[in-house]
């Protein structure tokens, strides 16, 4: 199996029964090994008090492109460790991107950056690092 086969086998199953990402409707612009790219409509459903797009939403869109981007690699990740930082705001109707950025990766962690932006202006909304464990198991049995 090819490489980026793999990955997108990979990635597919997992997206396959991860409800909370097809909630948010996550789609998938870009993958490859410890990579990925998302991108995902704001819904009025979406936003806080303050009619701005809710930081747990943010954190939630940067999650899931750390997930997949981690677990494409065919070892299964979990997250050990993320922050986020929102220097601007999104609103209904917004289309934001995430990108993810494999910083460092060894036999048992991995160091992940994503830039979550409007599409709109690229302006960054949230900046987030995900630090994940690397076990010996292969990611969903493949």
């Amino acid at each position: 199996m090819s490489e980026i086969l793999k990955e997108q086998v990979i990635v597919s199953k997992m997206l396959e029964t991860d409800y909370f990402s097809q909630w948010l409707g996550i789609e998938i612009m870009e993958l490859k090994a410890g990579y990925c790219k998302l991108k995902m409509l704001v819904r009025k459903e979406m936003l806080n008090g303050f009619g701005i797009v809710h930081g747990g939403i943010t954190f939630a869109m940067a999650d899931s492109c750390f997930a997949f981007a981690s677990n494409s690699h065919g070892l299964l990740s979990v997250s050990l460790q993320a922050s986020i930082s929102f220097p601007a705001s999104a609103v209904s109707g917004d289309i934001l991107i995430a990108e993810s950025k494999e910083l460092m990766l060894t036999k048992t962690s991995g160091i992940y950056d994503i830039e979550i932006k409007k599409q709109s202006d690229s302006e960054i909304i949230g900046l987030f690092r995900g630090i994940s464990h690397r076990t010996s198991k292969p990611a969903l049995g493949l």
